[in-house]
């Protein structure tokens, strides 16, 4: 993962990127999640939001990471 993307000459962060991405990924999840069911086992829904969003946001960062 490169420190920054040039979008039209304006430098953006790529983590900045990787969280809008994750938000999107994070919303889809959500919403399949929501359909099947999945939430009436969960004590506290927006907690598991957030985690969801931090793993994905991990999976993504880990995605673009250097390759070794």
């Amino acid at each position: 993962m490169i420190g920054e993307v040039s979008i039209g000459g304006v430098f953006v962060p790529t983590i900045l990127l990787l969280a809008i991405a994750a938000l999107v990924l994070t919303a889809v999840v959500t919403r399949l999640l929501s359909a099947f069911g999945a939430y009436r086992f969960v004590a506290y829904r927006p907690l598991v939001d957030l985690a969801l969003f931090f793993l994905i946001l991990g999976l993504l960062s880990l995605l673009t990471g250097p390759s070794l």
